[in-house]
């Protein structure tokens, strides 16, 4: 608890999910195979922010629909 306090807000699961329709539209993937295109974008600006497997989920499910 008391590091918690120290550290940055972690960002919510329609937070990232917002990032990363932002990330696929700058990256042009189309694709789950694209996926690392969009990570290199995305993971710079949510880094220390969200939790890396909560990114990488939210942006599967957002290519593979």
């Amino acid at each position: 608890a008391i590091i918690e306090e120290f550290l940055p807000k972690q960002l919510s699961r329609e937070e990232v999910a917002a990032l990363a329709r932002d990330a696929i539209a700058q990256s042009g993937a189309t694709s789950a195979k694209e996926m690392g295109k969009v990570m290199a974008v995305l993971m710079p600006k949510v880094k220390g922010l969200a939790d890396g497997k909560l990114v990488t989920d939210v942006v599967r499910e957002l290519l593979s629909s």
